[in-house]
């Protein structure tokens, strides 16, 4: 089947994979975008994890402090190495993970670490099942994954904490 190279870049600018990866996922799907973006979404959560068992001890602590001075929150943010940790997307991240901390003031950092048989829910709870601020269509876990997947190193947020005055 026949690719062309519009489909390919359309493909590439929405999904951030290669040239190759590109190609083959519109040549799996006989030329359908949204189906190849389904693939290559797939092809992504493998790789992603692949990466999760590896150690993520570089980084960067981000801030966010809400717009009156009332309301702050600050984000660790760990990758495998100090290359990814300067890139623009990490901080970026970075800086929307604070952002979501602070407004939404999640209590633990994965559904994993809410306590048994805590009336918290999870979803709510835990900064990673949430819905992100800016897109709720997509989890601050997807986010994560998203990045992982684009750099090829395991992310992790590793802590955060959230300040509120008179709180």
């Amino acid at each position: 089947m026949k690719i062309s190279t519009e489909a390919i870049k359309e493909l590439r600018e929405q999904s951030g994979a290669g040239i190759m990866e590109c190609r083959n996922a519109l040549v799996d799907a006989e030329g359908q975008l949204e189906r190849a973006l389904d693939i290559l979404k797939k092809q992504s959560l493998v790789k992603v994890e692949k990466k999760k068992s590896r150690s993520a001890m570089q980084g960067i602590i981000e801030s966010y402090v809400h717009a009156g001075g009332r309301i702050a929150a600050m984000v660790e943010l760990n990758s495998e190495t100090d290359f990814v940790a300067r890139t623009p997307e990490f901080k970026q991240l970075a800086h929307d993970i604070a952002m979501q901390v602070a407004a939404m003031d999640p209590q633990y950092v994965a559904p994993e670490d809410v306590p048994e048989g805590s009336d918290l829910d999870p979803a709510s709870a835990s900064l990673l099942a949430q819905a992100f601020i800016k897109d709720p269509a997509v989890t601050i876990r997807d986010l994560v994954n998203q990045l992982i997947a684009k750099t090829g190193e395991n992310i992790k947020v590793s802590r955060f904490a959230r300040f509120e005055v008179g709180g």
